[in-house]
């Protein structure tokens, strides 16, 4: 007899969760921060009893085979979002009952199993959601409500004697200034490059002669890598505030914000520019012909038809840039412009783990969360046009 199976991504996935949970160190302890310590192993957590992790990944394993109508998928999430709590979960544990054991100086932190299963887990989780519904705000709530017990966690001290939330407590302060600058990058870098992009991408779209050149321009642009963009605009600008000290006072200089800015807004006019045109070309003509025999003028039909009609190829293209902005923003601190880029950098000088990740998950989550926004935004510009 066939054992047919019904969620061969799910099965996959479960299959190389349960491998990272046995095979991968589940936590890493050291005696202090700058130290890379010891692995710790799944069955060494809870006298063994972290051997039971295993089992919701085998529940997984078997969820595969059951038909992907509606329990299936629900059970599924259940089982991969309670898997991934517990894990959450256990590492707080695991780490409260070392520093009750060690040195206060001792730090516990996730694995590298950690991570990878929970990823895994996760992706088995949106898989689950989407094959549940094709609705964009009931997908977003799906995913969103996995997180819901780990801020519970979090804000009820379960997790601070992991080593990621002792270095947050140690450096609350700094955390939150690199928040606020990196929100106003992304902020500094959407606002200017809208301003310029729809514009030009309008006039690309009316004079199609500029096209080429245009495109072949911000072509170059993309290229060139984003350390070497921040380091060609130092000494121009840096010129600049010494010919004209009252740039200077502005805050323009070779380093810091105006460099940054300067820069990201450059990488960013390419996707805006194209999703303009794009969008501006797949307006009907037929459309904009009726609006004309309407008696509209060309303002009337530029807002009233043209800008709805093109809007959600726009907001595709400000979505894939405001992601890229929060990415490329972390290579800005290497000139000054502070951020989170600021905080994993200064973990990576002092090969301290836990200093990168109090950098990278933030940038991770913040843009995951911008991505998510963009996608109900689309939705419900998407029905308007229909």
């Amino acid at each position: 007899m066939t054992i047919r199976v019904y969620n061969r991504v799910a099965l996959t996935l479960a299959l190389l969760l349960a491998a990272a949970l046995v095979a991968l160190p589940f936590l890493n302890w050291a005696p202090n921060r700058l130290v890379s310590g010891q692995a710790v192993a799944l069955g060494q957590i809870a006298n063994g009893l972290g051997w039971l992790l295993l089992l919701p990944a085998v529940l997984l394993m078997l969820l595969a085979f059951l038909p992907q109508r509606r329990i299936g998928p629900v059970l599924t999430l259940c089982c991969s979002e309670a898997l991934f709590i517990v894990m959450v979960a256990a590492g707080g544990f695991a780490a409260a009952s070392l520093a009750q054991q060690g040195h206060p100086l001792a730090r516990t932190s996730y694995g590298s199993g950690f991570w990878l299963a929970s990823a895994l887990a996760l992706l088995i989780a949106a898989d689950a959601v989407s094959r549940l519904t094709q609705h964009p705000l009931w997908r977003l709530l799906l995913n969103g409500q996995i997180w819901l017990p780990v801020i519970f966690l979090l804000l009820s001290g379960e997790l601070d004697a992991l080593s990621l939330l002792k270095e947050y407590a140690n450096r609350q302060e700094v955390f939150d200034q690199a928040l606020g600058r990196h929100l106003l990058i992304l902020g500094g870098t959407l606002l200017p490059a809208l301003l310029i992009g729809v514009p030009l991408g309008w006039y690309c779209c009316r004079r199609p002669g500029i096209q080429s050149p245009v495109f072949a321009t911000l072509n170059i642009i993309q290229t060139v890598p984003s350390v070497a963009l921040f380091g060609l605009l130092i000494a121009p600008l840096s010129g600049l505030a010494r010919e004209f000290p009252a740039l200077a006072s502005l805050g323009i200089s070779g380093i810091g914000m105006a460099p940054a800015l300067l820069a990201l807004v450059l990488y960013a006019l390419l996707p805006l520019v194209r999703s303009v045109v794009a969008g501006l070309q797949n307006v009907p003509t037929a459309v904009t012909e009726s609006a004309r025999g309407m008696g509209m003028s060309g303002r009337q039909i530029f807002w009233q038809v043209e800008v709805p009609l093109a809007l959600p190829v726009l907001l595709t293209g400000l979505r894939v840039t405001a992601v890229q902005t929060i990415g490329m923003a972390v290579i800005a601190a290497l000139i000054g412009a502070g951020g989170f880029g600021a905080v994993i950098f200064q973990g990576l000088l002092s090969s301290a783990l836990d200093l990168v990740m109090l950098g990278v998950i933030p940038v991770i989550a913040l843009a995951v969360a911008v991505d998510a926004l963009f996608k109900l935004l689309l939705s419900i510009t998407g029905k308007q046009v229909q």
